[in-house]
């Protein structure tokens, strides 16, 4: 379990995907763990007792929750492998700021259409 890493996650979610496009630019190997919305594991509720929602990273038994923080955990304990942002501070912000574009307008896009 030294540098074992698992995914819960729920295929359709896109911050799950966020989160499986990080570790495979990175070529993070890693278990996927799919969860059931409506019934939720005693994993999920373990390792993210606060929200008890997916995405949730494990890596070496300790998790990482929400896809943003988990994206960045995963460039910064992945260092040796391409780095996810630019080096240039005005486009690492400006990458950063279609980050938060995307949460704030397609993810209330995509809970409208679901509803």
């Amino acid at each position: 379990m030294a540098d074992e890493v698992v995914l819960l996650d729920f295929w359709p979610s896109m911050f799950g995907m966020r989160v499986t496009v990080a570790q495979a630019e990175k070529g993070v190997k890693y278990e996927y763990k799919e969860e059931d919305l409506l019934n939720k594991s005693p994993l999920l509720l373990q390792m993210n007792p606060v929200h008890k929602k997916i995405p949730v990273l494990i890596h070496s038994g300790k998790p990482v929750s929400e896809s943003t923080n988990i994206v960045q955990y995963i460039d910064e304990a992945w260092k040796d492998k391409a780095p996810l942002l630019p080096s240039d501070p005005y486009q690492r912000a400006q990458a950063r700021f279609w980050v938060d574009y995307i949460d704030k307008n397609v993810s209330s896009f995509a809970l409208i259409l679901s509803n």
